[in-house]
């Protein structure tokens, strides 16, 4: 794998709506220019309100509107690397799940194969309302990137959730999703995150206490990195990270299910999910009453996503994790050895301060030929140099 380059000979069609924010634009193509892309501006009537054509000219970009005037739709859509568009009101976004075609920026959008990337900017209730939620995971789903929005005061005197990023801010996301950050653009890789739930009746079942956090910080770091990444997370309130594709699941085999979808393509696959070992043999149909004093259940195996990952005729690059409570780096690698993964991440449960359900780990990397230990560190931290140490595998198993 290579470096990739930055915004250098990118081009960038970037669509300015109706937001108060719009008057940051010109600054944003100024920061696109500096770092050599192509910048051309689709202006949405809404966004004339709020910034000239004549001050994006002013700066270098090529100017189109819904008046006609410029290049057609299909021209701008095939031409773009990416589409950007900042700010993105609540409205915009609306049309954008629903797949509207009204006028020449959701026209772009709906043509283009390039990558459209939102930066939202609107009232801390209106994205928090449950419709922009749902439109927000709509276009996540669909691969849609996000940049943003931040917290802080708004032009309506309120502060919270919705401020645009600001153009230093969504420049510098570009360069990461093509600069070296870019190292894993192309790869696919499947993370798991969080417990799975086993049902014993309609309203019981067991689980345990994985929050999905370090899973999920993986996820995120991975997509900084440039890689695809889907996510299988069981049952969590976590929110889905930008840019990554999420699958719910609740139960051992439906991620199983999940992951193995991806075996033909995927080069990388993280197991951070504490999955269930077990599964009750019969799932009664009915709630169980309390009668007895005693209940007994029968447990059958549930099936070892890691390994059979490990075992596939063409594997990914396989990481997987071993939670325990004793013995941490002679079971870790125990683990290592009788899955035949690439790499165990060991932490330790039962730790204060550490592990399930709280923001920081403590782990030991082992592979078949060395382990290191880390000291316990937030976990978003851990996931980014897990990530580098994946990365530094990746390139070393790379064909020449």
């Amino acid at each position: 794998m290579q470096d990739m380059p930055s915004l250098q000979g990118r081009r960038v069609v970037l669509g300015i709506t109706g937001g108060i924010a719009a008057y940051k634009t010109p600054e944003l193509v100024r920061r696109l220019r500096s770092g050599g892309a192509e910048v051309r501006v689709v202006l949405s009537r809404g966004g004339a309100r709020f910034v000239t054509a004549e001050a994006l000219a002013a700066v270098g970009a090529d100017v189109a509107d819904d008046a006609g005037h410029g290049m057609p739709h299909i021209d701008l859509a095939r031409w773009a690397d990416i589409v950007v568009i900042a700010p993105a009101t609540a409205h915009l976004m609306a049309r954008l799940a629903a797949g509207a075609a009204d006028d020449l920026l959701t026209t772009v959008c709906l043509a283009t194969e390039a990558p459209v990337c939102v930066a939202p900017a609107m009232n801390r209730a209106m994205w928090q309302n449950p419709a922009t939620r749902a439109n927000h995971a709509a276009l996540l789903a669909r691969g849609v990137l996000f940049v943003g929005p931040g917290e802080g005061l708004q032009a309506c005197g309120e502060s919270g959730p919705g401020r645009m990023s600001e153009p230093a801010e969504i420049a510098a996301f570009l360069e990461r999703l093509w600069g070296e950050a870019g190292a894993l653009r192309g790869l696919l890789a499947v993370v798991t995150a969080g417990a799975t739930y086993e049902a014993l009746d309609p309203a019981r079942g067991f689980t345990n206490r994985s929050s999905g956090k370090m899973g999920y910080a993986l996820a995120a770091a991975l997509a900084d990195e440039g890689a695809s990444v889907v996510l299988v997370s069981g049952p969590t309130t976590l929110a889905a990270p930008p840019r990554v594709q999420r699958t719910m699941v609740i139960s051992a085999i439906e991620m199983r299910d999940a992951v193995l979808a991806y075996r033909d393509t995927m080069r990388l696959f993280v197991g951070a999910a504490a999955v269930a070992d077990y599964r009750p043999e019969a799932v009664s149909p009915r709630k169980l009453k309390k009668e007895a004093d005693t209940l007994t259940v029968t447990f059958v195996r549930n099936p070892d996503i890691l390994a059979e990952v490990a075992r596939l005729a063409h594997p990914p690059f396989t990481v997987g994790f071993a939670a325990e409570t004793e013995d941490l780096e002679a079971h870790a690698r125990a683990k290592l050895e009788g899955k035949g993964v690439d790499l165990i991440v060991a932490n330790p449960i039962g730790e204060a301060g550490v592990g399930f359900g709280e923001d920081r780990n403590r782990v030991i990397l082992i592979d078949k030929d060395r382990t290191v230990a880390w000291a316990d560190a937030p976990k978003t931290e851990i996931a980014r140099g897990l990530v580098r140490e994946i990365i530094t595998r990746l390139r070393r198993n790379a064909p020449s």
